[in-house]
């Protein structure tokens, strides 16, 4: 065959080829359009019914509404500063007057992304496929909704003029500190008409949508303005000012409206709603997508949580002789998880919201000393065989680590007790005994408790762990805590029972699933431990404060006193309560002397418990079948002599377990 047919022949191949694929794309093309197309959503007549959509709303757990959204103040077109409407379009769309609704280099770009990295879903972000976005409110990222708002893009631009369009865009933006729309967002920020708008306040305020929690220039001023000098070059890019201009606004630093009304929850619990919300699905959704939240606030136990916060921290003030002055006073933190399902019922993470809005109850990682001895115990328990009455000497103690110094742990007041059984070391949280124990089960084992029952802050793995030398949050302690009333279950604690749109169909719902992760028998052990630590050791100012109900918990104050906690249960309800000084500083009383976790929190911590159960009948810890009681020796742990009533305890043992098992 000669070398031109076989020439005619490839090119006939590859025309035959190209007309295949060619046609397999048409075919595929138009299957994809007629199944977009099947469910598009009908274009609202005017435009400008797109933005009527009710505002975000946000319940408590009992129904009652917490917060409200959105809100949209509309105006139009005519009576918004051409310097706003110029900085806005030459950022987000700077071709926005010359394409019909797609910027065709985008969006091959965003196809690009979205076919080839998996994972990866792209939008062309024109201004009307923006606006476009408004008509679903599927929270799926998938490539078949990108393609469906294409195609309503390209609707919206068919029907409506461009300044129509405009006009919709930018009364429906969110600007943040609760500013819907461009004449709430000139209010709020500068407090005068959108009209009004100077370009040094328009650039500032056109720049705020693409993140308006990090630019608001309330609380991130100088990144703000950064991002009004990205927003005044694309203008100077675009055309629509000279550089000697932009050069002028860069040197001004525009004064912000003093009496704003800045749109904050005034709640550290709904702030945590919103953040979680916002981290997951997106400001746009969160702010203007008309959802209902329907959260595991208890506000009956929301208020006294404030209340009690607030009266044990003006009591510490008190103590420390801060009451009258300027001196910085202390913080406190205070979390509530119901047992059964890990909802969280309270929050509050500081004793003034307006003054500090910094959630000291998720955000702060502070040192829980020896708050963290109950993880010890009961792996010390679980792995030695140990039991309540094991005998072990309170001495002097030296620990040698390979490639660092030894470990020299003191007691709190700096004196040892001799032979006493474990359950009586816990009750007055005796260090060295703690070391013993970790010394034999390794700081890892103690670890691996301490996550299996919710604490995911990461914890050195050093014998000092158990001491509580690594930080924590009160959300986690709460809730590591649980897992011991809920007999070794543990339900991950969450904020948001259900999430539905616009339309009342459930997007979100919380099912309460349980793990269990601890052994029961052991577990029972522990909390009758930390029973006999409110009701005879380190927390027994929870029964001075007259909180007679069955409890279990543990105290925590750090060696240096920079921390006082209490967290403590009932089968009902965990509740962490941590006070100190967010720079860290001694908690001390006028007379020098530390204050600790049972002066600090444990009284902050009875009141919240008294009001909180308050209408809820009384209920004990549920005891395994197979646990029997023994009364026992605090110092011996053997079997108690019967005219013996000091220094006895009520011991749990397992089947296989006896007193004074050392002497046997």
């Amino acid at each position: 065959m000669t070398f031109p047919a076989v020439l005619f022949r490839c090119i006939r191949f590859l025309f035959y080829l190209i007309l295949a694929l060619s046609a397999c794309f048409c075919i595929v093309f138009t299957c994809l359009i007629f199944s977009a197309a099947q469910d598009l959503p009908k274009l609202p007549s005017p435009l400008s019914r797109i933005i009527e959509i009710p505002p975000t709303e946000i319940y408590g757990a009992q129904g009652e509404m917490l917060i409200s959204l959105g809100g949209r103040e509309s105006i139009p077109l005519s009576m918004v500063s051409s310097d706003f409407i110029n900085a806005v379009v030459a950022t987000e769309d700077h071709r926005f007057f010359q394409h019909h609704g797609i910027n065709k280099l985008r969006t091959i770009k965003a196809l690009f992304i979205t076919l080839f990295k998996p994972g990866e879903i792209q939008g062309a972000s024109t201004i009307t496929q923006q606006l476009a976005k408004n008509l679903f409110f599927s929270f799926e990222q998938s490539f078949l909704r990108k393609f469906k708002e294409l195609l309503i893009a390209l609707q919206i631009e068919s029907t409506c003029t461009k300044r129509e369009i405009l006009n919709v865009y930018i009364n429906q933006i969110y600007f943040g500190a609760g500013a819907q729309g461009v004449e709430k967002a000139a209010q709020i920020f500068f407090g005068k008409s959108a009209a009004d708008l100077a370009v040094g306040e328009a650039s500032l305020l056109a720049g705020l949508p693409k993140s308006p929690t990090r630019y608001n220039p309330y609380n991130h001023y100088d990144r703000a303005l950064n991002r009004r000098n990205t927003v005044l070059q694309r203008m100077v890019a675009v055309g629509y000012i000279t550089e000697p201009e932009a050069a002028n606004v860069r040197s001004t630093r525009p004064e912000l409206y003093a009496d704003h009304a800045d749109g904050r929850t005034g709640s550290y619990f709904i702030d945590a709603v919103i953040h979680e919300l916002v981290k997951k699905y997106g400001e746009e959704i969160v702010f203007h997508g008309g959802i209902k939240i329907f959260s595991t606030l208890d506000s009956k136990l929301q208020a006294a949580a404030d209340t009690c916060l607030k009266n044990g921290l003006n009591r510490l003030d008190r103590l420390m002789g801060l009451e009258t002055d300027d001196r910085p006073k202390p913080q406190g933190a205070l979390v509530a998880v119901d047992t059964a399902s890990g909802a969280v019922k309270a929050m509050i993470g500081g004793r003034d919201y307006y003054t500090s809005e910094f959630n000291r109850a998720i955000n702060s990682h502070r040192q829980p000393g020896s708050g963290f001895k109950p993880f010890l115990y009961y792996t010390a328990m679980e792995k030695l065989g140990l039991h309540g009455a094991s005998p072990i000497v309170d001495e002097d103690v030296t620990i040698d680590i390979n490639g660092a110094p030894s470990w020299h742990p003191e007691n709190f007041g700096k004196y040892h007790r001799g032979q006493i059984i474990l359950k009586n070391a816990l009750i007055h949280s005796v260090n060295t005994i703690a070391a013993k124990l970790v010394e034999k089960t390794g700081p890892d084992a103690v670890i691996q408790t301490a996550k299996a029952c919710g604490i995911e802050s990461p914890l050195e793995n050093v014998y000092s762990v158990v001491l509580g030398t690594s930080g924590v949050t009160c959300l986690e302690m709460a809730s590591a805590f649980a897992a011991f009333a809920t007999g070794g279950v543990r339900h991950a604690p969450f904020l948001i029972w259900r999430i539905e749109d616009s339309f009342g169909r459930i997007i979100e719902e919380h099912l309460v699933q349980g793990e269990k992760k601890l052994d029961p028998e052991t577990v029972f052990q522990t909390i009758d431990m930390m029973k006999s630590v409110i009701d005879r050791g380190s927390g027994r100012s929870i029964r001075d404060a007259g909180f007679t109900r069955p409890a279990a918990g543990k105290t925590g104050t750090t060696d240096n006193f920079n921390d006082a906690w209490f967290t403590g249960f009932t089968p009902s309800l965990s509740t962490s309560v941590w006070t100190g000084f967010d720079k860290r500083k001694k908690l001390e009383t006028q007379n020098h002397a530390g204050i600790t976790g049972g002066r600090a929190a444990a009284p902050i911590w009875a009141d919240f418990m008294k009001e909180a159960l308050a209408d809820e009948p009384e209920r004990h810890f549920r005891v395994p079948a197979s646990i029997r009681f023994e009364t026992a020796s605090g110092i011996t742990g053997c079997a108690a002599d019967n005219n013996v009533t000091e220094n006895v305890f009520s011991i749990p043992l397992k089947q296989n377990q006896t007193l004074c098992w050392e002497n046997k």
